[in-house]
């Protein structure tokens, strides 16, 4: 498939139009089960696009290497070693974070996101176009996690947790909130009724978008043909 896309919009799609999470439904698992708090959010996301960006480049350079057949396999072992290093780095420099995050760091091996832009974005494109398919999908999948994270935590516990920094504990107490948390939220059950009501705002969204595209169209065919 011929990509006509500029490259402002390899990357660009991926945050808004065709947002990996709340458009094509896609690494769902960390979506849901990291978005406790804000930093564990954040360090998922950033870990994916890293592994993204790695994975897209290396399976547009070896395409013409790679059989058909068994580009599958291929990909995900290209896949593996990236995660790999990514898991080591992280159980080396951030033990307490990889505590956090548990096996969900070795399952990016699995994200759907990573293996289908792999698949129908790496192989048939260069890899300039495929870092910045990588890299806009993987900026859209940490606005994602970071959004749900962010209502899920404020409203379900009344903090923010961010990253220690000298005297900075890392935690934002939100007044009010803090004191009458929404409990559920911080729950199994919060994430799906947060990223629930966020899918529906994208979809409003990408329904307005669309619609806008069409009135343009008609707009300018009306005044091709005056």
């Amino acid at each position: 498939m011929i990509n006509t896309n500029t490259p402002a919009e390899d990357f660009s799609k991926g945050i808004l139009r065709q947002n990996p999470v709340f458009v094509l439904l896609l690494g769902l698992c960390p979506a849901l089960a990291v978005t406790n708090l804000v930093s564990n959010a954040i360090v998922m996301g950033v870990s994916v696009t890293i592994v993204l960006v790695a994975s897209n480049l290396s399976v547009s350079l070896l395409r013409e290497f790679i059989p058909d057949k068994i580009r599958i396999p291929s990909y995900t072992v290209v896949i593996a070693i990236f995660v790999t290093v990514i898991d080591l780095v992280m159980q080396a420099y951030m033990p307490r974070m990889s505590k956090s995050l548990g096996m969900y760091v070795p399952l990016i091996v699995v994200n759907c996101i990573i293996l289908s832009r792999a698949d129908m974005f790496a192989r048939e494109n260069s890899g300039g176009r495929s870092i910045l398919d990588a890299l806009g999908m993987g900026v859209g999948f940490i606005l994602a996690l970071t959004l749900i994270a962010a209502c899920r935590e404020i409203l379900g516990s009344g903090t923010i947790t961010l990253f220690p920094v000298g005297g900075f504990s890392g935690v934002i107490t939100v007044p009010i909130l803090s004191d009458s948390p929404v409990r559920i939220l911080g729950l199994g059950t919060g994430a799906f009724l947060i990223a629930g009501y966020l899918k529906a705002l994208f979809n409003w969204y990408t329904a307005r978008f669309e619609s806008d595209d069409r009135r343009s169209g008609r707009s300018g065919t009306t005044n091709q043909a005056a």
